[in-house]
């Protein structure tokens, strides 16, 4: 069935029309997942729970009731606590773990008429940058499978670009949903901070109410397009504050491209991108002055070196949260021995993860900073656009030790987590964040950029994303 390969606002149209229905979608997306092992993305099937539920939306259908995504199949990050069906975050401690109870981000999509075809493969516990764990094995980018998908929403984004599912819900702390849309050529939205709420994402454990302060949950898709359709489902108050309060995102604030002031941090000095990605950044530009879009000039609002540190610490301070006691005391007595003049990665480590609240309200006082130093900057500019990763997706590297990865930028060894420092840029300051593919290196592989926007200015990224994508698709914007 041709239509599995189109977007999910596509599919979702002609489930509406009448041209096809949610039996038959959800048993085409069923059948090409088992006939095509090789992308080891869905790991955990639901076929006889989807069917049922196609079933169910094709009778709702019928008697003229509709919902937001009634009947359209979707996957579901192995992060997201699923109601029966196994949930393991790619951790073997969680190898048997079924839920009770939905996510809350899951539940709004069953109640929005999502059919749950599955459970996407992730690295341990959320804790890589690339998708590979003891229980499923590797899931291999399915544009050449000795690069990685990225992580830890590898399988996510892998679903997607292969065919098997036409939208999969994800999350993103260091990058993790625009790290694998950008290595497989897919789109990517993380939303503002608490826009989606968060309950029931592993980590942390099953049962906990409380996630880290910078996790966002968030989709991505086939276009632009099927970002606006998931957040308008999504976006809203957790279930315990929606007595009291409403979410109205406000609208794009502009319809046409050339009505937007569009800012550019094309590369720096601190994490230097490949001619390629040099290349798709001007091109872009030009492109963008021609169509008469109003470029601005102003400079970067951060400096990129001091926010990626002040992302890494409060990062790893959020993660010490549900380490075991004794690992978490063995870490705390280790920082107490550390030299003053220890500034080794390894010292800065134990500092971060065992910081004191003390340490952690200044570090949150440095963050707000930053956001007010954000928020100005937004005043004169609509949305920044900057790479997504300084390269395009790098060589799987799932049988090194973590200790001696590395990536390699236009022939130059360059550290192995640089690949989300683009990233942190606006997951540190609880901006939305999204990924467009614009086109793909001569080596056949995607290529895009990210887009930043303004607190709760969710709908203005998904915009832009989705005029650069019209953009893309009239001419050819990446350079031969």
């Amino acid at each position: 069935m041709d239509l599995i390969r189109h977007s999910a606002r596509e599919q979702l149209d002609a489930l509406n029309r009448g041209e096809v229905s949610s039996r038959e979608l959800t048993t085409a997306h069923l059948d090409r997942i088992t006939s095509h092992p090789e992308y080891n993305a869905v790991v955990t099937l639901g076929a006889e729970a989807a069917l049922a539920a196609a079933a169910a939306a094709d009778e709702q259908r019928a008697r003229g009731r509709t919902t937001a995504l009634l009947g359209l199949p979707i996957t579901l990050k192995d992060a997201l606590e699923t109601e029966g069906l196994r949930t393991t975050c790619g951790s073997a401690e969680l190898s048997e773990h079924v839920p009770g109870r939905d996510a809350d981000a899951v539940a709004r999509m069953r109640a929005a008429g999502a059919v749950i075809l599955g459970k996407t493969n992730t690295p341990p516990l959320c804790q890589g940058i690339q998708t590979s764990n003891e229980l499923f094995g590797t899931t291999p980018n399915p544009h050449d499978p000795h690069r990685t998908t990225g992580g830890s929403s590898g399988g996510s984004a892998a679903a997607v670009a292969a065919g098997l599912s036409p939208l999969d819900i994800g999350s993103d702390l260091a990058g993790s949903l625009r790290l694998p849309g950008h290595y497989c050529g897919v789109y990517s939205l993380r939303p503002t901070f608490g826009v989606v709420p968060n309950r029931g994402h592993i980590p942390r454990p099953p049962g906990w109410l409380t996630t880290s302060d910078m996790l966002c949950i968030g989709p991505l898709g086939r276009s632009a397009a099927d970002l606006a359709l998931a957040l308008g489902v999504l976006a809203g108050p957790a279930p315990h504050d929606s007595t009291a309060w409403r979410l109205e995102l406000p609208p794009p604030r502009h319809e046409r491209l050339a009505d937007y002031r569009i800012g550019f941090w094309a590369d720096d000095s601190f994490c230097p991108v490949d001619a390629a990605t040099r290349a798709l950044l001007e091109e872009l530009e030009r492109t963008l002055r021609n169509t008469g879009v109003r470029i601005s000039d102003s400079a970067p609002p951060v400096d990129m070196a001091s926010s990626d540190r002040l992302f890494r610490s409060l990062m790893l301070a959020g993660s010490a949260a549900s380490a075991p006691p004794q690992a978490y005391a063995a870490e705390v007595e280790a920082s107490r021995k550390l030299s003053p003049g220890d500034e080794s990665p390894g010292a800065q480590y134990l500092r971060d993860r065992t910081m004191s609240h003390r340490d952690w309200l200044q570090a949150n006082e440095e963050r707000r900073r930053l956001q007010d130093r954000w928020a100005a900057y937004f005043g004169d500019v609509d949305v920044l656009i900057t790479p997504a990763a300084p390269t395009a997706a790098v060589p799987d590297q799932t049988d090194v030790p973590v200790s001696e990865r590395y990536i390699t930028v236009d022939g130059r060894r360059r550290g192995y987590w640089e690949q989300t420092t683009w990233l942190n840029l606006a997951g540190l300051v609880h901006l939305p964040a999204a990924t467009v593919p614009l086109g793909r290196t001569r080596e056949g592989l995607p290529l895009g950029v990210q887009l930043i926007g303004p607190h709760l200015g969710d709908r203005t990224v998904v915009k832009v994303a989705g005029l650069l994508g019209e953009l893309r698709d009239a001419q050819t914007v990446v350079p031969a």
